[in-house]
């Protein structure tokens, strides 16, 4: 283990029965207020916002603005916001996708995307893939390449990497822990 990874894992609180008994919650608002470990995690994507090519980044709501933002201006591209359906005002592009109970809907503002642009989606947590994978979709949909999926930290318990692949089509999936 790097030491950064060591000084992010540090920072991340174990939550017990946390939305729900039975679930352990990766808290990161620790990681957030400690200003080397969130420059860290930042420098961290950045970088592989440089390695992919990527001329844009997207961070799903919510966590997903926190570290795409930040990572977007460190890295010099634009920041595209992609957020729960009825969110966004004017013309939007949605893409459905199913829950584990239920179903969600996100959307875009479609003229931020284009033909030219390749698109790193950021987001703290990769867990059964759903929403990143409907974020792949939505991407593809708007006439943009994807250029890669990279996380904070992956569940790799609950299979959202093996999810992800088709959608991913032969780009990277980053994230910095493995849990």
């Amino acid at each position: 283990m790097t030491d950064v990874q060591e000084l992010l894992l540090s920072r991340i609180r174990d939550v017990a029965d946390y939305p729900e008994p039975g679930v352990m919650f990766k808290d990161i608002t620790p990681l957030l207020a400690d200003p080397a470990a969130f420059t860290a995690l930042t420098d961290a994507l950045a970088e592989i916002v440089v390695t992919t090519g990527a001329t844009k980044v997207v961070g799903l709501e919510a966590r997903g603005f926190i570290l795409g933002a930040p990572v977007a201006v460190r890295a010099g591209v634009g920041f595209i916001p992609v957020r729960k359906a009825g969110k966004l005002p004017g013309a939007t592009l949605s893409q459905a996708y199913d829950l584990e109970y239920g179903s969600a809907e996100i959307e875009v503002h479609a003229e931020d995307l284009s033909a030219v642009d390749r698109i790193l989606v950021v987001d703290d947590v990769l867990a059964t893939g759903g929403t990143a994978e409907a974020s792949l979709r939505l991407i593809r949909r708007a006439g943009a390449e994807v250029a890669g999926v990279a996380v904070l930290m992956e569940l790799g318990f609950l299979g959202g990497r093996a999810r992800l692949a088709p959608a991913l089509a032969g780009a990277p999936l980053e994230a910095l822990l493995q849990i």
